[in-house]
């Protein structure tokens, strides 16, 4: 009988050492409460505010990663970079949804950064959770990788068949069972009351629209957790770096929802480009997984997989520019053409 193939344990290799941990998690609380500074008294994002918190929250990642790449060398500095990109590139689906939530709950311009905030909070704490559990199924077995490329393979199958048969993200607020639990259990003002969560009418405890707001992006935010973590851990298996590049993407999400509010809208094809990222993604995992048992089937490499997503990202720019152009020219008079 031939033998059976045993999977075995993995010991998860990382850079990190507790002080650099200790480090990255100080800084990253830093830049939280400095948030919650810059929010404390809601007022309209207007351009150049968001512009300079952009490119602020750009420039971060890109120390880092070259401290990184400095310190660690050149392998852990390319897989933060490619990871990065990763994630940044999903975390803008994450602020479709978080447009049509703020729509549906009708948040005044003056709250919708602190709505954003608290929702890029809850995301960093469920990736922290996600991440905790990818590094423990990893441990227990090569199978790990199998399991997170299926997930991938299959949300990419999704994705791109809601984008070509024209679907677009819709929010049905009343649908949202986190939201029907709350307003089961606990009353809810008729209007907002400033940036409270928590008011007290009528000698009772009230939660305001705010707080639901808030309740619904957390609940989105585990949908994405359950796309993003499998993701970056196909560009590397080091937790600190999985962690690192979804601090690092999210982190800057709030800015960016006031500097793309208009701009998202006409990247038409971006859900196709996401699923084609995560298809790539699930198949460099799968052929990894299978690497480990038969060392004949080749591996994507790490610089090979940020030159194919930077490729596709561009791509979905161009052609997403070049078609809302067609469209304009279309809709001109026949003289103005």
């Amino acid at each position: 009988m031939p033998a059976t193939t045993v999977q075995p344990a993995l010991a998860l290799d990382t850079i990190a050492t507790p002080r650099l941990w200790a480090f990255t998690v100080a800084g990253l609380i830093v830049l939280l409460v400095l948030d919650f500074i810059v929010t404390r008294r809601p007022h309209e994002v207007r351009m150049r505010e968001a512009t300079g918190w952009s490119v602020f929250y750009l420039a971060l990642p890109l120390v880092f990663g070259a401290g990184l790449w400095i310190w660690a060398g050149p392998t852990p500095g390319v897989e933060f970079f490619t990871g990065y990109v990763v994630e940044k590139s999903l975390s803008v689906d994450n602020l479709f949804v978080f447009m049509l939530l703020l729509a549906s709950f009708a948040v005044p311009a003056a709250l919708a950064q602190r709505v954003l905030l608290y929702g890029i909070i809850g995301a960093l704490l469920l990736r922290a959770v996600f991440i905790a559990l990818g590094a423990a199924a990893l441990q227990s077995g090569t199978w790990a990788f199998l399991l997170f490329g299926a997930i991938l393979v299959v949300t990419a199958g999704k994705v791109f068949r809601d984008a070509a048969g024209g679907r677009e993200h819709t929010v049905d607020v009343s649908s949202l069972r986190s939201v029907r639990l709350v307003r089961r259990f606990v009353p809810v003002t008729d209007g907002y009351r400033g940036s409270r969560l928590v008011v007290r009418e009528d000698g009772r405890l009230a939660l305001t629209p705010l707080a639901l707001a808030i309740v619904a992006v957390f609940a989105t935010d585990i949908v994405f957790a359950v796309d993003s973590v499998p993701a970056v851990y196909g560009v590397t298996e080091d937790p600190f770096l999985v962690f690192a590049t979804n601090a690092f993407a999210l982190l800057g999400l709030r800015a960016l929802y006031f500097v793309l509010q208009g701009a998202l809208s006409r990247l038409r094809y971006l859900n196709h480009g996401l699923a084609l990222i995560l298809a790539f993604i699930g198949v460099k995992l799968v052929l990894h997984w299978a690497h480990g048992i038969w060392t004949w089937v080749p591996e994507i490499p790490t610089l090979a997989s940020l030159g194919v997503i930077v490729m596709v990202l561009l791509t979905v720019t161009l052609t997403s520019v070049r078609a809302n152009h067609r469209d304009q020219r279309q809709a001109r008079p026949a003289g103005e053409r």
